[in-house]
């Protein structure tokens, strides 16, 4: 891309106002509810909050802040960079390998891995999704 295409580009597309938001010290009254499917649930109660901070026009990407509390719960993964500001968790992932991540841990999911989620501490991250 040279560099009059990529102006081009970000003319088309503006970014959202620059922000920044402190993680770990979000009330948890600001984040909202989100249904958990009890088939992704394998054992304890887990409750699972959240906030949207960011999403692109056409909904290809979503940044925020995601929370859960100790469980175990299986996922179907989005193609996904996130940061772990507190909590401690084991992600297994199918055929693949097994993550432990706690605060300050960086991971990357693939689109469609199959994982399960030990979460040991209430985990808190932020994360960016592209569909």
């Amino acid at each position: 891309m040279s560099t009059s295409d990529h102006d081009t580009a970000a003319a088309a597309a503006p970014a959202p106002a620059s922000f920044a938001v402190s993680v770990p010290d979000v009330p948890d009254a600001e984040l909202e509810a989100e249904e958990l499917d009890p088939g992704q649930i394998v054992s304890g109660a887990p409750v699972v909050t959240g906030k949207v901070l960011w999403e692109s026009p056409d909904g290809t990407q979503v940044r925020g802040i995601w929370q859960i509390t100790p469980g175990v719960v299986t996922d179907v993964e989005a193609n996904e960079l996130f940061v772990v500001v507190s909590g401690r968790a084991t992600i297994a992932v199918e055929g693949g390998a097994t993550l432990e991540v706690g605060p300050g841990s960086a991971g990357l999911l693939r689109a469609g891995d199959r994982t399960t989620w030990t979460v040991h501490e209430t985990l808190r991250k932020a994360y960016h999704i592209s569909f």
